[in-house]
């Protein structure tokens, strides 16, 4: 339980901290957003009543008569209560309910591509770490690298040319536009055949985890118990999954984390691409129409994302490695 407060304890810290900046940073830099927005909206012509002024930046939360500090302060109360803020674009929807509706997508995407990116890659790791040296090897490994090194952008780009103009898949969105499915599978079907190319598109840059797997599955394979294990005679595949393959994936899972961030990166760009109702797609246009309140929505959401991934992976850690188990006792006596 120490190590698993200390983890918890950091992670909160982590958290203040971007909250803080993400609340401060848009106010420290020169000009109000609430200003341009206003600017933008009297450009057809007329004057904008002062109190009205007034009241709109109270609303966004851009209110200059209440000191930094104290707006900082309810801020982050509101963060916790579940108000974020209005979103400019999507007025008048709340940040969180914009946010929130398209972080379902996003959320699907990536966890669909990391689940079948996290087997593919283990698996093909530990088959050519076994048969290193071969054909097979040196193909997988090196296609998984180029691969993975392609700029997401360009490879979703390539991928929608090759797939999507072609016909054979759908150009854009998560589901067919004013389409009403019959059953529930005809809407699983219809959300699977818009997300393939997208989800492909994420994949394909996280197979340089070939090469991760592979390296720490042919350190186990120098050990002497699967040496040992080999002498004895015991099944290849019960040597390959049992022993190696079972102390190769602790690694794996500690940068399992960090390998969510890169796919969240990628998946952002992407779906702007497909044209995906994700937080890419969003963020793209809180950008565009200068959402201040959206955009820090969506950091915080990603924020919140990451540390959360991160928590996960020091707790399944201590759940996988005794070791872990065995130091965090000895830190309580």
């Amino acid at each position: 339980m120490k190590y698993i407060s200390k983890r918890l304890g950091f992670y909160l810290v982590a958290f203040f901290a971007a909250v803080a900046l993400n609340f401060f940073l848009p106010r420290l830099m020169p000009g109000n957003p609430v200003q341009m927005y206003l600017a933008e909206m009297s450009q057809s012509g007329g004057k904008i009543d002062p109190q009205v002024i007034a009241s709109v930046e109270q609303m966004f939360g851009y209110d200059g008569s209440v000191p930094l500090i104290q707006s900082f302060f309810h801020y982050v109360v509101n963060i916790f209560k579940g108000d974020w803020g209005v979103s400019f674009a999507y007025y008048p929807q709340t940040v969180l309910g914009a946010v929130q509706r398209a972080m379902g997508w996003t959320i699907f995407l990536m966890g669909t591509s990391l689940i079948i990116g996290f087997i593919v890659n283990n698996l093909l790791g530990i088959l050519v770490a076994w048969k290193r040296g071969s054909r097979l090897d040196t193909t997988l490994t090196v296609g998984g690298q180029i691969l993975a090194n392609i700029p997401s952008a360009i490879t979703a780009l390539l991928l929608s040319f090759w797939l999507c103009y072609s016909g054979v898949f759908p150009l854009g969105y998560a589901v067919t536009p004013l389409y009403q499915p019959p059953t529930v599978w005809a809407f699983i079907k219809d959300v699977l055949y818009h997300a393939a190319v997208p989800l492909l598109a994420i994949f394909s840059t996280s197979l340089g985890g070939i090469m991760g797997m592979r390296a720490n599955m042919i350190n186990q394979l120098g050990d002497d118990y699967i040496v040992m294990g080999i002498a004895k005679g015991l099944p290849e595949h019960k040597i390959m999954f049992g022993y190696g393959a079972r102390n190769a994936l602790l690694p794996v899972v500690t940068s399992l984390a960090m390998q969510i961030g890169f796919m969240l990166g990628g998946s952002l760009i992407i779906e702007q691409v497909f044209n995906y109702p994700g937080l890419g797609k969003i963020m793209v246009n809180a950008i565009n129409r200068r959402d201040y309140p959206l955009m820090q929505g969506i950091l915080l959401m990603t924020t919140i994302i990451m540390l959360s991934a991160n928590f996960l992976a020091d707790i399944s850690v201590l759940i996988l490695d005794p070791r872990t188990r065995t130091q965090s006792m000895k830190g309580k006596k």
